[in-house]
């Protein structure tokens, strides 16, 4: 049984910064991506940034040059740095794994809250 957690999150005054970090209990086979969404209240869930094994990373619009994904391949941990954080960021994170196996639906992680104040 794999069970994904993710930790880090909390709260902090715009122009602040946070760490997230996500690592998985149990194996997870053929690893092919590694990605972090979020959801606010009322809103869909959306990719923020994810990064493929190889470690090609790939970020959404709104987050290019403030936030950074990384990973270790060692321990499959996967991390997003968050700097410059603004109120619209407030939202909870996933983490999320993906394998060739299963796609990206099966592994997610319960969330952590991001809350950033203004």
């Amino acid at each position: 049984q794999v069970h994904v957690a993710e930790s880090g999150g909390g709260l902090v005054q715009a122009g602040g910064s946070l760490r997230l970090s996500c690592a998985a209990s149990g194996s997870i086979f053929g690893i092919t991506a590694m990605g972090w969404y979020r959801q606010a209240p009322g809103e869909q869930r959306d990719l923020v940034a994810r990064i493929t094994y190889g470690g090609s990373p790939n970020y959404a619009d709104s987050v290019k040059g403030r936030f950074t994904i990384s990973r270790d391949k060692a321990t499959n941990t996967v991390y997003l740095q968050m700097n410059s954080l603004k109120p619209e960021d407030t939202a909870v994170y996933y983490c999320n794994y993906c394998n060739a196996l299963r796609g990206c639906n099966a592994y997610w992680g319960q969330g952590t809250q991001v809350t950033v104040s203004s």
